[in-house]
């Protein structure tokens, strides 16, 4: 009886360490290039959602598709960096990414507002112009489940920022090639603002979204590829189902795909990191019939 219930403490813990394990894994996620419908111009669509992909990457919890990869995608489906990519596309570039969400939006409100108060400065009278400068960045952000092609959250990160001084200073070009001088602007504090808010959108939609990896490759040895590596938390040691994709679904009123039909038809364990963490070896551990394009999934 004794050695029964040591059994079983060590299966539950064998059990814990792997679930913990798992916990380490980063969903990945792609960026598009926001639109600019505030009329402010100098490429702030690009600049604002570069610096959402460069939070996104510190934040550590998020495997981020590089801005070139994406571009190529792109432009290899006729679509621009914005623009032109709808719910329905982005889902399809997502598919084709091997992401599990890409993130679209625009920018509906941006610049400054200024007010002047005039006066003299001090005992010696000496003339000023003290100016309340308001700053306001606003991002409309729409998150795409790929699977689906829907839209799982709508929201507007509002950033604001002020303050009161001599109008010395003007911010006469977005620089987002000078981060130092940009986060020191007012523009540049309330766009921190809202991009911060658009970090915290991104990672709440990700808790709903499973994770999943993809099979590259299949070998006569009982051997697979696999995406992706330790770039994405993926491990040594670490057990996942595999899944074949059947027939897609489409819902005939919204032509919105509902998903595909799913067999598990397997499981295999990672053996080796390769591709500097971009994709792993495993071994096949059951099941047979396994082939390129198959899914990964945790359980």
């Amino acid at each position: 009886m004794k050695h029964a219930l040591i059994l079983i403490i060590v299966l539950f813990l064998a059990f814990q360490l792997s679930a913990d394990d798992l916990k380490g894994l980063k969903k990945r996620i792609a960026v598009v290039d926001f639109e600019d419908r505030s009329g402010w111009g100098h490429n702030i669509g690009s600049g604002l959602a570069d610096m959402l992909v460069t939070e996104l990457v510190k934040s550590g919890n998020f495997m981020v598709i590089e801005r070139q990869e994406l571009s190529k995608i792109l432009e290899e489906q006729g679509l621009g960096l914005s623009g032109a990519v709808t719910p329905q596309s982005a889902a399809q570039v997502g598919k084709l990414l091997g992401v599990e969400l890409m993130v679209m939006g625009s920018i509906s409100e941006f610049g400054e507002k200024k007010s002047g108060i005039g006066g003299s400065i001090g005992k010696l009278g000496i003339g000023g112009k003290l100016t309340k400068r308001e700053a306001r960045a606003v991002v409309d952000i729409r998150l795409v489940n790929t699977t689906t092609a829907e839209i799982i959250l709508a929201e507007s990160a509002v950033g604001e920022e002020g303050d009161t001084g001599l109008d010395k200073i003007r911010v006469e070009d977005v620089d987002f090639g000078n981060p130092t001088h940009w986060d020191n602007t007012l523009v540049g504090k309330a766009s921190r603002k809202s991009i911060d808010k658009c970090v915290d959108y991104v990672s709440k939609a990700m808790e709903n979204i499973p994770w999943q990896g993809k099979i590259i490759k299949v070998n006569d040895d009982g051997t697979v590829y696999m995406k992706p590596g330790s770039a994405g938390g993926v491990t040594a040691g670490m057990e996942f189902a595999v899944y074949s994709q059947g027939e897609e679904i489409i819902d005939p009123d919204t032509g919105l795909s509902l998903g595909s039909e799913e067999s598990l038809i397997g499981r295999v364990k990672v053996a080796q990191d390769i591709g500097d963490g971009k994709a792993c070896k495993a071994i096949i551990v059951s099941g047979t019939g396994l082939s390129s394009g198959d899914l990964v999934r945790t359980k």
